[in-house]
């Protein structure tokens, strides 16, 4: 990431530290950790061949959603990409729960039917597998919010920056901006479309100003390595939402610790830009601010993540113990019109 391209929105980290207090810091953390461990566990299923599909990993972005959730609440609408899992969890869905249905399990939260790339959780729309497919779902989901006159709640989209370039998303900005809709866009360019670069797909930089001045729309651009940056600029684009009912674009500058999915060995990248990666983690990064400011030790480090390394594989065995759907139940909340209808 050419940082030096990107003008990240300013932010006081000892301000946040002090607002937000050592409890809710450590929380946070917790909440990073059981997002790692989770990601981690179910990479292991699936190279063990307990995973169907794909299993894309959020690995190296849960400062993102985490400072996004931390910052504005659970109780606004949110759609997302395949790489949901981090989300789901932010939201309420059980560890148990997800892994079930990683393991298509009756258990699952979509009764095993959804797996990896389809996770749901209270005021979740879907995580959604069609690329930019989700843009027009959550700005029907602004709609409804100003035609229902809900005027505390807003609509969430989180999408890659290989979205961008899709209709649908350009669709969803134009009605947006028409009708005045409480919706944040939310462009989480961790880099690569697949294995594309995203200055070889996207034809602007930064992604989000530019789109957004197209729309006449306010714009944020994010660290997306930092949790406070984050924070700090989720906190005052709701801010502004809430106020005008009018869409705000986010663009949050991150990268993946893996490849596209699990099965993508990301050859594309050298031995050396991997190591500079996984130097600027951003789980690692907070962890030292943390310690830094007395709120942590790495003793507490570690035994937190033993933790939630523990309900992870907990959640392993919960799914392995569980029931596969029984066929007799295959077509149940399926919708087919009557034969001659």
């Amino acid at each position: 990431m050419q940082e030096e391209l990107y003008h990240f929105f300013p932010n006081d980290r000892a301000k946040e530290i002090a607002f937000l207090g050592a409890t809710c810091l450590l929380e946070v953390l917790r909440k990073m950790l059981l997002i790692r461990n989770f990601e981690q566990r179910g990479e292991a299923a699936y190279g063990q061949g307990k995973v169907g599909g794909f299993y894309h990993s959020y690995a190296g972005q849960e400062a993102i959603q985490t400072a996004c959730i931390e910052a504005c609440g659970v109780r606004h609408w949110f759609t997302t990409t395949y790489r949901c899992h981090a989300l789901a969890l932010l939201l309420g869905a059980t560890p148990n729960a997800m892994m079930a249905e990683l393991y298509g399990k009756s258990t699952g939260l979509a009764m095993g039917r959804g797996g990896s790339m389809h996770m749901y959780a209270d005021r979740l729309l879907g995580g959604l597998a069609i690329v930019g497919g989700h843009v027009p779902i959550a700005t029907g989901a602004a709609f409804s919010i100003k035609y229902l006159k809900q005027k505390e709640l807003v609509s969430f989209c989180f999408l890659g920056e290989g979205a961008t370039v899709q209709g649908a998303f350009h669709e969803s900005l134009n009605l947006a901006t028409l009708w005045n809709l409480p919706c944040i866009y939310v462009i989480e360019n961790n880099q690569w479309g697949m294995g594309t670069a995203a200055q070889r797909a996207v034809c602007v930089k930064p992604i989000g100003e530019h789109f957004a001045k197209s729309y006449g729309i306010r714009s944020y651009t994010l660290n997306g390595l930092d949790f406070f940056n984050c924070y700090t600029g989720f906190k005052d684009a709701l801010h502004h939402c809430l106020a005008d009912s009018k869409p705000i674009l986010i663009e949050v500058v991150a990268e993946r610790l893996r490849g596209h999915s699990i099965s993508d060995p990301g050859l594309y990248r050298s031995k050396e830009e991997l190591k500079e990666l996984i130097e600027k983690d951003p789980l690692v990064q907070f962890k030292n601010i943390l310690i830094q400011q007395g709120i942590l030790t790495e003793g507490a480090y570690q035994e937190l993540d033993k933790q939630q390394r523990e309900i992870a594989i907990a959640a392993m065995q919960f799914a392995e113990e569980s029931p596969l759907p029984a066929p007799i139940v295959l077509e149940e909340g399926v919708f087919a019109p009557r034969e001659g209808l």
